[in-house]
């Protein structure tokens, strides 16, 4: 466990199932592009590239912020599927009785990072987040509840996967750095990392 509530599984992922993985990541990325987001408000675009698999997509710009929607923000497209390898992460990881709705994949280039920030915009925090990391290690930082919480950082090296849930559900967290030349798995370097969500509102006792 590396804080409350966030529990590192280290080495999840073996090499064959990494390959596996990453192809159909790939797979994804040809049906839905990897595109830039922007910040709320500011415009300011992110260091990461991103897109989304399953029937809702995490997206933000500047005009509407930080939002799920059903269709690519640039193609208009709806998202493909999420693959069934991304799926049995779930069934293996999550604990949580819904499947999940979105599976957000963010690709950091050697330079990218991401700021401090909590998992806030789905509708049920007692689903966890689910996150699977591919190719070079990142240096992933989580704290508390609270911004102004202590930290710790632990790496994640390709085949981790982190699960966020109970007590730190809401955790801040980011990415500090990205370790260059970690891994060989991704020719062009850099990491993806996966996260996946359940957004909506587990309907109990219907």
């Amino acid at each position: 466990m590396i804080a409350p509530g966030v529990t590192l599984t280290a080495g999840y992922l073996d090499g064959p199932a990494q390959d596996a993985l990453l192809a159909a990541v790939r797979a994804v990325i040809a049906a839905a592009p990897l595109y830039t987001p922007r910040m709320p408000g500011s415009g300011k675009p992110m260091s990461v590239q991103m897109t989304n698999c399953g029937p809702l997509g995490w997206v933000t710009d500047a005009a509407r912020g930080y939002r799920y929607q059903a269709t690519h923000p640039e193609t208009g497209m709806p998202w493909p599927p999420i693959p069934d390898i991304i799926m049995q992460a779930w069934r293996d990881l999550a604990g949580y009785a819904a499947p999940p709705e979105a599976c957000l994949i963010n690709y950091y280039a050697p330079s990218a990072r991401m700021g401090q920030h909590q998992d806030k915009d789905e509708q049920d925090f007692a689903a966890p987040v689910v996150s699977l990391s591919l190719g070079d290690t990142g240096l992933f930082r989580v704290g508390g509840l609270k911004r102004s919480d202590p930290t710790s950082s632990v790496r994640l090296a390709s085949g981790d996967a982190v699960v966020l849930g109970g007590a730190g559900r809401l955790a801040f967290h980011g990415i500090d750095r990205i370790l260059p030349d970690t891994s060989t798995l991704l020719p062009e370097g850099g990491r993806f990392n996966l996260t996946l969500r359940r957004v909506s509102a587990l309907v109990r006792g219907a």
